[in-house]
Order: C-alpha cells, then structure tokens, then sequence
C-alpha cells in the first residue's frame, strides 16, 4: 500500500512566543519556518509524489506551499479537518510555562490516554480521528494512484504523534516519548499485514524514500516496502 510522508508545519510566531496555539486563527510561520518550508521542497526534489493533504491551519498550508509551487501537477492540497491540530479548549493560547503549573500537564505527559482539554478534546477522540483520517486517506490513494503510490500530508506535532504511536503499535500513553520537529519529515509505509515506520522526525535528506525501480524489496515477512528500508 501507499507511503505516507507526514510533514510537521515548520516553526510558527506561536511556537517562537512558546503558545499553545491550538485553533487560533492567523499564526503564521515565522522567519525560520518560512526557511525551513522552501528546504522542503528541495528535500523531497527526488521523492514522487501524487497527493497533497493538509490541516486546515494556515501554518500547515503555508509549509505547503513551496512545494505545491514546483510540484503545479498535485495542484491545490486537499484540507482534511480531521488531521488539524487537538482541540486544546480552555488551554488555547496560552503559555506552555503557565500550562505546567497545570494539575493536568502531568495527565498528559505521562498517562495521555486519559488525558481530555477542559472544554476541548481527549488526547484519544485525537488519535482517533487522525488515524482514521490516514487510513482512510492511503486506502483512497491506493485505488487512485496504485500500491506505490507516497503521498503528502502536512499536520502538527501531536497529530504526528499520535499517527506514529498507531504504527509503532504504542500505546497512546507512551505517545510522548516521539519527537517531531518543526518540518520534520515522518516516513510510514501501509502494508496489508502492518505499517513500517521507515522514517521518523527527520529534518535531513528524503530521497532514498522514493520507490526503486523495478520489484519492490520485501521484508522477510513479505510485506514490500518503499527503498527496501523497515
């Protein structure tokens, strides 16, 4: 099945100010965002790709964007609410040094599986709606554009975390201890018998990710997977 890239939005005002930004509207990325989003696009010069999704989010279109610009045959990105941030609630917009004092901030590093944002979400409707959106996006993909197809979808931190601890076969309280950085590129390749997290939070070079020509390397298992990396 398709290869999925998921791509964290590059650095935001909001995380410069330290902000959990949440739903609010008009955070931008920030001067080494911006940066870091035209990089992608070099980055992934020798991966094909055949679709691009994205959070809503300004930030996360933005990351997109230069991209999108050399890339005009996957034309505008298809905006899914369902891989937007984590409804935050009552903790929007405000300081993560404020959140910590928070009874619940240690609910959420450390058993985030019962973790729910007061007026919000849980950390669980997050996971998932966005594993759901993922899966139903790759089985889509797959149909559209074939089982080696790799695909695009630009999110945010704990959405990524979230996906990946679904893959890893983690339970969502361990969820933390993924790293995502601001443009990190997360690698996760579907299979029939199980996802292959083939890269994760990775801000360097991307092509080894496109597929070889050619049959496709296998596990020993037999699952295929892309540049014949687990």
């Amino acid at each position: 099945m398709p290869t999925l890239l998921l791509v964290r939005h590059g650095r935001s005002t909001a995380n410069t100010a330290g902000i959990l930004a949440g739903w609010t509207p008009g955070v931008d990325l920030d001067d080494t965002g911006r940066a870091q989003a035209a990089a992608l696009a070099g980055r992934l010069a020798g991966v094909p790709l055949v679709r691009a999704v994205s959070s809503p989010l300004e930030r996360c279109r933005q990351t997109l964007e230069p991209l999108l610009a050399v890339r005009p045959e996957l034309g505008a990105p298809a905006e899914d609410e369902r891989l937007g941030e984590c409804h935050y609630g009552e903790w929007t917009g405000r300081p993560l040094a404020e959140l910590a004092e928070e009874p619940l901030w240690r609910t959420v590093q450390d058993h985030a599986a019962g973790a729910a944002f007061p007026g919000g979400e849980s950390l669980r409707e997050l996971s998932h709606r966005t594993v759901d959106a993922v899966r139903e996006w790759n089985r889509r993909i797959a149909v559209e554009h074939g089982e080696d197809a790799v695909w695009i979808a630009c999110s945010h931190g704990d959405v990524i975390k979230a996906v990946v601890a679904d893959a890893l076969g983690l339970h969502l309280d361990h969820f933390q201890r993924i790293s995502v950085e601001p443009c990190s590129v997360t690698a996760i390749r579907y299979t029939p018998q199980r996802p292959f997290v083939l890269r994760m939070g990775d801000t360097g070079d991307l092509a080894s990710l496109a597929p070889r020509p050619g049959p496709a390397a296998a596990t020993p298992s037999g699952d295929a997977v892309v540049g014949g990396t687990v």
